[in-house]
């Protein structure tokens, strides 16, 4: 009888542990199953952020549109918010989906981080990178050496903002800032890009035809091309308040390009960069001993988004 009650508990206590096991078995596939759900349903809506249009996002994921509008709407009830505006343009990311993709990357670079060190699989590195930066350096410079880097990285996306307008790294206005000067504060990662000159420059028929300038007083009988001073937001580009405030400006434009045309086609005198006038044939320096306005350019990264490799790309490239 002992026996038999010792052998009837045994087969009990092997009952239940099967149970245990298989309900630990269970909990563990509805968790792996929780979380597979839940990244294609994240990597969706970090595809379709990227790619604002739903045909763009489901041939990057190469499944069905209808899919992948299937998961944003089960994210958005999962969540109890809206994560998109719809528009006839395509999907862009309200306040709620702009929190969530700071959180969906990280767990993006995380399963990158996680394929290289224990696969040692290298994705390819993918998304948008903003990059916000003054027009002389932007359009001037950047571009011309932009096809080497989408080269190297054709999956990456620049979207460039080159003007003279300040934008916030903390609100995700832009990604990557190049600034005039370093921040004074911020949660930022910065590093001096490079000194820039900016100089008087007219063309050679305008210094032709107009008063001999040998010092600055000379200034004043000729004409001036300038920035519209009421949508200066960077105290940098004051070049005229290092010289002198009353020159007679006949053209103001918030648009360097612009400016940089008006001087050469002989409208009047202007301070532009050395780098993009230097080379010109038709503009010739003015006083380049007396006037020569130093500038920095320095690069500006918020720590929260340094640690994403499509940025750190771009930084690199920089």
């Amino acid at each position: 009888m002992y026996n038999n009650t010792n052998n009837f508990f045994a087969f009990q206590h092997k009952i239940l542990n099967f149970k245990n096991a298989k309900k630990h078995f269970i909990s563990l596939i509805n968790l792996y199953n929780f979380i597979m759900f839940n990244w294609n349903d994240l990597h969706s809506f970090i595809t379709l952020s990227r790619c604002s249009k739903l045909i763009l996002a489901s041939k990057k994921l190469r499944i069905e549109p209808t899919t992948i509008a299937r998961r944003i709407n089960r994210l958005e009830k999962n969540l109890k918010t809206d994560l998109f505006f719809k528009s006839p343009n395509g999907y862009s990311l309200t306040e709620m989906g702009h929190c969530l993709l700071k959180y969906v990357e990280r767990i993006e670079s995380g399963i990158f981080s996680i394929n290289e060190e224990f696969l040692r699989v290298n994705p390819n590195i993918t998304g948008k990178v903003r990059v916000s930066v003054g027009e002389g350096l932007g359009v001037e410079v950047f571009t011309k050496y932009l096809n080497k880097f989408l080269l190297e990285y054709p999956e990456i996306q620049i979207e460039l903002l080159a003007d003279s307008r300040y934008r916030s790294l903390a609100n995700r206005e832009t990604d990557i800032l190049i600034s005039l000067s370093r921040p004074k504060k911020g949660r930022l990662i910065s590093w001096k890009l490079c000194d820039y000159f900016v100089k008087l420059y007219g063309s050679k028929s305008y210094l032709k035809s107009n008063p001999k300038i040998v010092h600055l007083k000379d200034l004043k009988n000729h004409k001036f091309i300038s920035y519209v001073d009421e949508l200066i937001e960077l105290p940098e580009l004051n070049y005229f308040d290092e010289i002198n405030d009353n020159f007679n400006v006949v053209l103001r434009s918030n648009s360097l390009r612009s400016q940089y045309l008006a001087i050469k086609n002989g409208l009047g005198l202007g301070l532009i960069h050395s780098f993009i006038a230097s080379n010109d044939e038709f503009l010739e320096l003015v006083l380049p001993d007396s006037i020569n306005i130093k500038r920095e350019y320095w690069i500006n990264i918020h720590e929260n988004s340094y640690q994403f490799k499509r940025i750190k790309a771009v930084a690199k490239f920089l």
